[in-house]
């Protein structure tokens, strides 16, 4: 899987990624994706994305592309009462992972994470991205745009974070090669240019204080503010 030059994904491009996502497949989900496929294919097991959660959530969080909500329902918060905002261009996935988060009252946001948005003026200590970046459309140089737009709502001293599966640069066995194939014909991820490399360059060119750990065939970001 060569490393792509950048491209400017259209607006179906940037649909196509979010498209699954709908209430069937949701249901689905943590079972096939977050148990099943995280531990079998690409050899990371879910418990390491919570303790990334763990490490790096604050009180007033924001999720982008929050999927089912199972990280957020998971993890250890740092308050009872914690402020949330969940943001995704899928009005399915925030119905869905706000009702289960609906015991901390969840703001929500449809929005596109690869253009500047807006959060009515809130701030954050903390933003995830987890499993997000395989599923945005273009090379690297273009999806990595988001940690800009991120940190734009994160106070100072705050923590951007999350997980994504580079198609290089990471072990990958003949089966995890296999399922990429298929998700990047299918559009559900456009990661074939993603690298280990490449995603280390974006976080360097922007962030002094960020660590990468690789568990399997996953990659781990951590940015401290």
């Amino acid at each position: 899987m060569p490393e792509q030059v950048d491209t400017s994904p259209t607006r179906g491009d940037v649909l196509a990624g979010t498209a699954v996502y709908d209430q069937e497949w949701l249901s689905q989900y943590d079972n096939v994706v977050l148990d099943r496929i995280c531990r079998r294919i690409w050899l990371c097991d879910s418990a390491e994305m919570v303790r990334l959660y763990d490490r790096n959530i604050g009180e007033r969080h924001l999720d982008l592309g929050p999927g089912t909500g199972f990280f957020l329902d998971s993890c250890r918060q740092r308050s009872p009462r914690p402020r949330i905002a969940l943001v995704d261009l899928n009005p399915t996935v925030l119905a869905q992972s706000a009702a289960r988060l609906r015991r901390f009252q969840p703001a929500v946001f449809e929005r596109d994470v690869l253009s500047p948005f807006a959060l009515d003026g809130e701030q954050f200590d903390s933003v995830g991205m987890n499993f997000l970046l395989h599923c945005l459309p273009g090379g690297m140089r273009h999806k990595a745009r988001v940690f800009d737009h991120a940190r734009a709502h994160v106070v100072p001293g705050g923590r951007i974070f999350g997980s994504t599966v580079p198609g290089t640069g990471v072990p990958h066995s003949s089966e995890a090669l296999r399922l990429l194939e298929t998700l990047n014909e299918k559009r559900t991820f456009d990661n074939e240019g993603d690298s280990l490399r490449g995603l280390e360059a974006e976080l360097a060119s922007r962030f002094t204080d960020y660590e990468v750990t690789v568990r399997g065939s996953v990659a781990l970001f951590e940015v401290r503010l």
